[in-house]
């Protein structure tokens, strides 16, 4: 599966939960570099999801970018299937109550 099929199912699982606003950050010459492929909020906690195929790997700037958001309180992952992003979200304190 291509990383672009991939945030797209997990853009439409995002957007089907009560109470999330996602989108998708595009990189271009006006964007911060590094920053993670999907953004969330989701019933009130900052999630962040770098997202890979099988085989991809973050760059050392994108796995810079997820510390920093770890580190202001926000949860940040590199994930490669919405599967896992499900997990990942059950798994939140206060959130796990919309995922199914």
């Amino acid at each position: 599966m291509l990383e672009k099929d991939i945030t797209a199912a997990i853009l439409r699982y995002l957007r089907s939960l009560p109470e999330c606003f996602c989108w998708k950050e595009h990189g271009s010459q006006y964007s911060m570099a590094g920053l993670p492929d999907i953004m969330c909020c989701l019933s009130g906690p900052f999630v962040a999801f770098e997202v890979k195929t099988d085989k991809g790997k973050p760059t050392e700037l994108q796995e810079e970018m997820l510390r920093q958001i770890q580190s202001a309180g926000g949860a940040a992952y590199v994930v490669r299937s919405l599967d896992e992003v499900k997990e990942i979200l059950r798994n939140l304190e206060g959130i796990g109550r919309w995922i199914s």
